[in-house]
């Protein structure tokens, strides 16, 4: 049995994974009791957060540099991006002897900016905005003839990132359902068709599942228009696939490929985010999560194995930071309460009592008589904790409302 998409076939596919496995590991694929037990299913990781430059982008930059002629090499390339692009044309440049330049946006975080030009790479900062910092990269390659590598949108990228497709079934031939995170689309669109076209060829049928967070999610309204379709793009702590509109290619070979495509909240991949570092011990990006928050969601349902794929692990450690305590909260591991208090002496050890009483730690105190609508004899506290989970959250605004006080919750 055959079937065929638009852009690469299995044959190419298959050749891109001979020229990318040059300079790509092929990275592990482990598995999560804690998240079978969610699933009803044995999930598996595909942990492309551990290749080379942090994530799978290198596969699709190194095969379309490969195939650049020696007259393109030696005009150079040039780029956009925010950060895991970046790396992965910045290495695959270093690796091929081209000389690669850069455009990142002038508010792009440190790790990723000297990440980029630790791999040798000339890094102009340009935009205060993505859109503005690719027109950079485009007027730049208009004007010295260098050859723009786009992050998604060829089908020599599509067929770099589908290689993993084949290295995901060689890992669990006997996977159901594939759940991948979408942004302009090269990576589910590669993984897809390779591992479909592959699938078909063994006789069988394999689901894929795209995930593409909430505030960011032109595919969706795509595919109901029938052609892609530019959206407001909201913040979102997965800015790695923060794409206001799909790419070509891609969205043609997604809407025939992928089966389904399902959003996650801000909430939601923050918790995944939690959920891997604590449980499977790995340090992920929040683009490269969403594929888990959709399955502790409930968002995507198999009755057979899962792969969940892994995107990338280049996290900012501040951003980390923040994300964990967003986590913490949204798994109702961490509570901030606002309470009023009389202003004399031992109201502040009174509710240090109350809150150890009932076992919740607390993490920071903020002491104020200065809020708006206080009374001259009155205080107020936001006072941080930790707690157990969503019941003893619970137990423990209950504590200080059964001793008289009125706690408002902050951080729900």
């Amino acid at each position: 049995m055959t079937i065929s998409y638009p852009g690469p076939g299995l044959a190419d596919f298959e050749r891109a994974r001979e020229i990318v496995s040059r300079v790509a590991r092929e990275t592990p694929m482990e598995s999560s009791r804690y998240l079978a037990r969610v699933v009803g299913a044995p999930v598996h990781l595909k942990c492309e957060n551990l290749q080379r430059t942090g994530s799978y982008k290198l596969r699709g930059a190194y095969h379309r540099m490969s195939s650049l002629s020696p007259e393109e090499r030696e005009r150079g390339v040039v780029a956009s991006s925010a950060g895991n692009h970046a790396q992965g044309v910045a290495f695959a440049a270093r690796e091929l002897g081209i000389k690669a330049t850069i455009f990142m946006p002038v508010g792009v975080t440190l790790p990723k900016l000297e990440a980029t030009r630790a791999y040798g790479a000339d890094v102009m900062l340009a935009g205060a905005t993505f859109g503005e910092t690719q027109q950079a990269s485009i007027e730049y390659a208009e004007r010295t003839g260098a050859v723009l590598i786009p992050p998604f949108d060829h089908p020599d990228v599509v067929a770099g990132q589908g290689t993993l497709g084949l290295e995901i079934l060689d890992q669990v031939p006997d996977a159901a359902t594939i759940v991948v995170p979408i942004g302009g689309g090269g990576l589910a669109a590669g993984i897809a068709s390779a591992a479909k076209q592959r699938a078909a060829a063994e006789g069988r049928t394999i689901r894929v599942v795209g995930v593409q967070a909430a505030n960011a999610a032109p595919y969706p309204v795509s595919v109901e228009a029938g052609e892609p379709v530019q959206v407001p793009v909201l913040p979102t702590i997965a800015d790695g696939i923060a794409v206001y509109r799909p790419g070509e290619l891609n969205f043609r070979i997604i809407r025939e490929a992928v089966d389904e495509i399902v959003t996650v909240g801000e909430d939601d991949i923050a918790r995944a985010l939690l959920v891997l570092l604590e449980r499977a011990k790995l340090v992920v990006e929040p683009a490269g999560a969403v594929s888990v928050a959709a399955l502790i969601t409930g968002a995507v349902q198999t009755d057979g194995p899962v792969v969940a794929m892994l995107s990338g692990g280049n996290i900012d450690p501040l951003l980390m930071q923040r994300v964990i305590s967003h986590g913490l909260a949204a798994s109702g591991r961490y509570l901030t309460v606002r309470v009023g208090l009389p202003d004399r002496p031992g109201q502040l050890v009174r509710i240090a009592e109350l809150l150890a009483g009932s076992h919740a730690n607390v993490v920071e105190v903020l002491h104020t008589r200065h809020g708006r609508g206080l009374q001259i004899s009155e205080v107020e506290i936001d006072i941080s904790v930790e707690t157990r989970g969503p019941e003893h959250r619970t137990q423990v605004v209950e504590v200080l409302r059964s001793a008289g006080y009125d706690p408002v919750v902050l951080d729900d």
